[in-house]
Protein backbone atom coordinates (compact mmCIF):
# COMPACT_ATOMS: atom_id res chain seq x y z
CA UNK A 1 0.00 0.00 0.00
CA UNK A 2 1.30 3.43 -0.93
CA UNK A 3 0.93 6.46 1.35
CA UNK A 4 -0.31 6.72 4.93
CA UNK A 5 -2.31 3.72 6.10
CA UNK A 6 -5.81 4.58 7.34
CA UNK A 7 -8.71 2.58 8.71
CA UNK A 8 -10.59 3.19 5.46
CA UNK A 9 -7.61 1.85 3.50
CA UNK A 10 -7.53 -1.32 5.62
CA UNK A 11 -11.24 -1.87 5.11
CA UNK A 12 -10.74 -1.43 1.36
CA UNK A 13 -7.99 -4.06 1.47
CA UNK A 14 -10.54 -6.54 2.80
CA UNK A 15 -12.92 -5.74 -0.04
CA UNK A 16 -10.08 -6.12 -2.54
CA UNK A 17 -8.92 -9.41 -1.03
CA UNK A 18 -5.48 -8.06 -0.09
CA UNK A 19 -4.00 -9.39 3.14
CA UNK A 20 -3.25 -6.98 6.00
CA UNK A 21 0.13 -7.21 7.75
CA UNK A 22 0.30 -6.32 11.45
CA UNK A 23 3.20 -6.47 13.89
CA UNK A 24 3.42 -5.90 17.63
CA UNK A 25 6.26 -3.54 18.53
CA UNK A 26 7.32 -1.89 21.78
CA UNK A 27 10.15 0.55 21.00
CA UNK A 28 11.23 3.41 18.78
CA UNK A 29 14.03 1.64 16.90
CA UNK A 30 12.01 -1.41 15.93
CA UNK A 31 9.08 0.84 15.01
CA UNK A 32 11.28 2.58 12.43
CA UNK A 33 12.42 -0.75 11.01
CA UNK A 34 8.99 -2.31 10.57
CA UNK A 35 7.56 0.90 9.16
CA UNK A 36 10.27 1.00 6.50
CA UNK A 37 9.61 -2.70 5.81
CA UNK A 38 6.08 -1.75 4.76
CA UNK A 39 3.77 -3.31 7.35
CA UNK A 40 0.23 -1.97 7.53
CA UNK A 41 -0.41 -1.93 11.30
CA UNK A 42 2.05 -1.34 14.12
CA UNK A 43 0.42 -2.51 17.33
CA UNK A 44 1.78 -1.45 20.71
CA UNK A 45 0.89 -4.49 22.83
CA UNK A 46 0.38 -4.71 26.57
CA UNK A 47 2.69 -7.73 26.33
CA UNK A 48 5.45 -5.10 26.62
CA UNK A 49 5.19 -5.63 30.37
CA UNK A 50 6.21 -9.28 30.21
CA UNK A 51 8.48 -9.26 27.16
CA UNK A 52 10.43 -6.05 27.73
CA UNK A 53 10.03 -4.96 31.35
CA UNK A 54 10.03 -8.40 32.99
CA UNK A 55 6.66 -8.05 34.68
CA UNK A 56 4.84 -11.22 35.73
CA UNK A 57 1.75 -10.63 33.58
CA UNK A 58 -0.02 -8.09 31.40
CA UNK A 59 -2.25 -7.31 34.39
CA UNK A 60 0.61 -5.29 35.91
CA UNK A 61 0.67 -2.91 32.94
CA UNK A 62 -0.99 0.47 33.55
CA UNK A 63 -2.34 3.17 31.27
CA UNK A 64 0.75 5.28 31.98
CA UNK A 65 2.94 2.35 30.94
CA UNK A 66 1.05 2.05 27.66
CA UNK A 67 1.32 5.77 27.04
CA UNK A 68 5.10 5.57 27.46
CA UNK A 69 5.42 2.71 24.98
CA UNK A 70 2.93 4.21 22.54
CA UNK A 71 4.78 7.52 22.41
CA UNK A 72 8.07 5.75 21.67
CA UNK A 73 6.56 3.74 18.83
CA UNK A 74 4.62 6.71 17.44
CA UNK A 75 7.86 8.67 17.05
CA UNK A 76 9.24 5.89 14.86
CA UNK A 77 6.27 5.38 12.54
CA UNK A 78 5.47 7.60 9.59
CA UNK A 79 3.40 5.43 7.27
CA UNK A 80 1.73 2.53 9.10
CA UNK A 81 -1.37 2.81 11.28
CA UNK A 82 -0.44 2.79 14.99
CA UNK A 83 -2.70 0.87 17.36
CA UNK A 84 -2.28 0.89 21.13
CA UNK A 85 -3.59 -1.76 23.52
CA UNK A 86 -5.82 -0.90 26.44
CA UNK A 87 -4.30 -2.14 29.69
CA UNK A 88 -6.50 -4.04 32.10
CA UNK A 89 -8.64 -1.65 34.13
CA UNK A 90 -10.18 1.26 32.20
CA UNK A 91 -12.55 -0.87 30.13
CA UNK A 92 -13.58 -2.92 33.15
CA UNK A 93 -14.38 0.35 34.97
CA UNK A 94 -17.15 1.19 32.51
CA UNK A 95 -17.86 2.92 29.23
CA UNK A 96 -17.00 6.44 30.40
CA UNK A 97 -13.63 5.34 31.83
CA UNK A 98 -12.90 3.48 28.59
CA UNK A 99 -13.64 6.54 26.47
CA UNK A 100 -11.41 8.73 28.65
CA UNK A 101 -8.56 6.23 28.48
CA UNK A 102 -8.91 5.93 24.71
CA UNK A 103 -8.74 9.71 24.38
CA UNK A 104 -5.48 9.77 26.35
CA UNK A 105 -3.94 7.08 24.15
CA UNK A 106 -4.87 9.07 21.05
CA UNK A 107 -4.20 12.63 22.22
CA UNK A 108 -1.17 11.99 24.45
CA UNK A 109 0.14 8.71 23.06
CA UNK A 110 -0.35 9.41 19.36
CA UNK A 111 -2.35 6.23 18.63
CA UNK A 112 -4.47 6.09 15.47
CA UNK A 113 -6.56 3.25 16.93
CA UNK A 114 -7.04 1.49 20.25
CA UNK A 115 -7.21 -2.26 20.76
CA UNK A 116 -9.69 -3.62 23.30
CA UNK A 117 -9.16 -7.16 24.60
CA UNK A 118 -12.17 -9.34 25.43
CA UNK A 119 -14.27 -6.71 23.69
CA UNK A 120 -17.30 -9.00 23.26
CA UNK A 121 -17.75 -8.77 27.03
CA UNK A 122 -17.66 -4.96 26.96
CA UNK A 123 -19.87 -3.81 24.10
CA UNK A 124 -20.76 -0.59 25.94
CA UNK A 125 -17.08 0.34 26.05
CA UNK A 126 -16.71 -0.38 22.33
CA UNK A 127 -19.71 1.85 21.61
CA UNK A 128 -18.41 4.65 23.83
CA UNK A 129 -14.93 4.67 22.31
CA UNK A 130 -16.27 4.50 18.76
CA UNK A 131 -18.80 7.26 19.54
CA UNK A 132 -15.88 9.44 20.63
CA UNK A 133 -14.52 9.13 17.09
CA UNK A 134 -11.71 6.73 17.97
CA UNK A 135 -11.31 3.62 15.79
CA UNK A 136 -11.59 0.38 17.76
CA UNK A 137 -9.71 -2.86 17.08
CA UNK A 138 -11.86 -5.31 19.01
CA UNK A 139 -10.34 -8.58 20.19
CA UNK A 140 -12.41 -11.69 20.83
CA UNK A 141 -11.89 -15.45 20.73
CA UNK A 142 -10.37 -18.06 23.01
CA UNK A 143 -7.85 -16.66 25.48
CA UNK A 144 -7.28 -17.22 29.20
CA UNK A 145 -9.23 -14.00 29.82
CA UNK A 146 -12.25 -15.03 27.75
CA UNK A 147 -12.25 -18.80 28.32
CA UNK A 148 -15.27 -18.79 30.64
CA UNK A 149 -17.36 -17.11 27.96
CA UNK A 150 -16.69 -19.92 25.51
CA UNK A 151 -16.66 -22.92 27.80
CA UNK A 152 -13.05 -23.06 28.95
CA UNK A 153 -9.61 -23.37 27.41
CA UNK A 154 -8.56 -26.42 25.46
CA UNK A 155 -5.34 -27.80 24.06
CA UNK A 156 -7.26 -28.13 20.80
CA UNK A 157 -8.42 -24.52 20.54
CA UNK A 158 -9.09 -24.88 16.80
CA UNK A 159 -11.55 -27.68 17.50
CA UNK A 160 -13.21 -25.69 20.27
CA UNK A 161 -13.44 -22.66 17.99
CA UNK A 162 -15.07 -24.79 15.31
CA UNK A 163 -17.68 -25.99 17.80
CA UNK A 164 -18.37 -22.37 18.80
CA UNK A 165 -18.64 -21.02 15.26
CA UNK A 166 -22.18 -19.68 15.66
CA UNK A 167 -21.23 -17.92 18.89
CA UNK A 168 -18.16 -16.36 17.31
CA UNK A 169 -20.10 -15.18 14.28
CA UNK A 170 -22.70 -13.62 16.57
CA UNK A 171 -20.01 -11.91 18.65
CA UNK A 172 -18.28 -10.57 15.54
CA UNK A 173 -21.54 -9.10 14.24
CA UNK A 174 -22.29 -7.50 17.61
CA UNK A 175 -18.84 -5.94 17.71
CA UNK A 176 -19.25 -4.59 14.19
CA UNK A 177 -22.67 -3.19 15.09
CA UNK A 178 -21.14 -1.58 18.20
CA UNK A 179 -18.77 0.36 15.98
CA UNK A 180 -15.58 -1.71 15.83
CA UNK A 181 -13.41 -0.86 12.83
CA UNK A 182 -11.32 -4.07 12.90
CA UNK A 183 -11.55 -7.41 14.68
CA UNK A 184 -8.77 -9.49 16.24
CA UNK A 185 -9.97 -13.11 16.30
CA UNK A 186 -7.73 -15.17 18.60
CA UNK A 187 -7.50 -18.93 17.99
CA UNK A 188 -9.91 -18.67 15.07
CA UNK A 189 -9.11 -22.00 13.43
CA UNK A 190 -9.95 -23.06 9.85
CA UNK A 191 -13.68 -23.51 10.55
CA UNK A 192 -14.74 -20.51 12.64
CA UNK A 193 -12.16 -18.22 11.01
CA UNK A 194 -13.59 -18.23 7.48
CA UNK A 195 -17.16 -18.10 8.84
CA UNK A 196 -16.46 -14.97 10.86
CA UNK A 197 -14.40 -13.34 8.11
CA UNK A 198 -17.27 -13.77 5.67
CA UNK A 199 -19.94 -12.65 8.12
CA UNK A 200 -18.70 -9.10 8.70
CA UNK A 201 -17.67 -6.26 6.41
CA UNK A 202 -14.73 -5.13 8.56
CA UNK A 203 -11.27 -6.77 8.47
CA UNK A 204 -10.71 -9.80 10.69
CA UNK A 205 -7.07 -10.17 11.70
CA UNK A 206 -5.53 -12.82 13.94
CA UNK A 207 -2.36 -13.69 15.77
CA UNK A 208 -2.30 -16.82 17.88
CA UNK A 209 -4.18 -19.70 16.26
CA UNK A 210 -4.86 -17.72 13.10
CA UNK A 211 -4.18 -18.62 9.51
CA UNK A 212 -4.54 -17.58 5.86
CA UNK A 213 -8.33 -17.84 6.17
CA UNK A 214 -8.35 -14.41 7.87
CA UNK A 215 -8.07 -10.96 6.27
CA UNK A 216 -4.60 -10.56 7.74
CA UNK A 217 -2.17 -11.60 10.47
CA UNK A 218 -0.44 -9.93 13.39
CA UNK A 219 2.65 -11.24 15.14
CA UNK A 220 4.86 -9.83 17.88
CA UNK A 221 8.18 -8.88 16.34
CA UNK A 222 10.06 -10.29 19.34
CA UNK A 223 8.62 -13.72 18.51
CA UNK A 224 8.89 -13.44 14.73
CA UNK A 225 12.59 -12.59 14.76
CA UNK A 226 13.63 -14.41 17.93
CA UNK A 227 14.50 -11.36 19.99
CA UNK A 228 13.53 -12.93 23.32
CA UNK A 229 16.16 -14.72 25.41
CA UNK A 230 14.06 -17.89 25.18
CA UNK A 231 14.99 -18.10 21.49
CA UNK A 232 18.51 -19.11 22.53
CA UNK A 233 17.25 -22.51 23.59
CA UNK A 234 13.98 -23.33 21.82
CA UNK A 235 13.41 -24.78 18.34
CA UNK A 236 10.53 -22.57 17.23
CA UNK A 237 10.42 -21.82 13.51
CA UNK A 238 11.12 -18.09 13.18
CA UNK A 239 12.07 -15.62 10.47
CA UNK A 240 15.37 -14.98 12.25
CA UNK A 241 17.06 -15.64 15.59
CA UNK A 242 18.24 -12.26 16.81
CA UNK A 243 18.91 -13.65 20.26
CA UNK A 244 21.45 -16.14 18.89
CA UNK A 245 23.12 -13.54 16.64
CA UNK A 246 23.33 -11.12 19.58
CA UNK A 247 24.66 -13.77 21.96
CA UNK A 248 27.42 -14.71 19.52
CA UNK A 249 28.27 -11.05 18.85
CA UNK A 250 28.58 -10.19 22.55
CA UNK A 251 30.80 -13.21 23.13
CA UNK A 252 33.06 -12.00 20.30
CA UNK A 253 33.08 -8.48 21.73
CA UNK A 254 34.09 -9.84 25.14
CA UNK A 255 36.87 -11.85 23.56
CA UNK A 256 38.21 -8.74 21.79
CA UNK A 257 38.23 -6.73 25.00
CA UNK A 258 39.97 -9.49 26.96
CA UNK A 259 42.54 -9.95 24.18
CA UNK A 260 43.27 -6.19 24.06
CA UNK A 261 41.99 -5.90 20.50
CA UNK A 262 40.22 -2.82 19.17
CA UNK A 263 36.46 -3.13 19.50
CA UNK A 264 33.98 -2.57 16.67
CA UNK A 265 31.25 0.03 16.36
CA UNK A 266 31.25 3.73 17.10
Amino acid sequence: MQGKVTVAALQQMKRDGRKIVGVVVYDHQMAQIVDRAGVDIVSVGDSVGVNIWGQRSELEVTLDHMLLACKAVRRGVERALVSCDFPYGPMQAGADAAARAAMRLVEDGGADMVKLDAAADHLDAVRAVAAAGIPVWAQFGITPHTASRYGGMSNTSHELAGQMTEQFVADAKRLEDAGAALLDFTHSGPVAGPAVTGAVSIPVIGGLGGGPWLDGRVRAVVNAVGYLAAALDDTTDRYANVARVTFDAIQTYAEDVRAARQIRGK
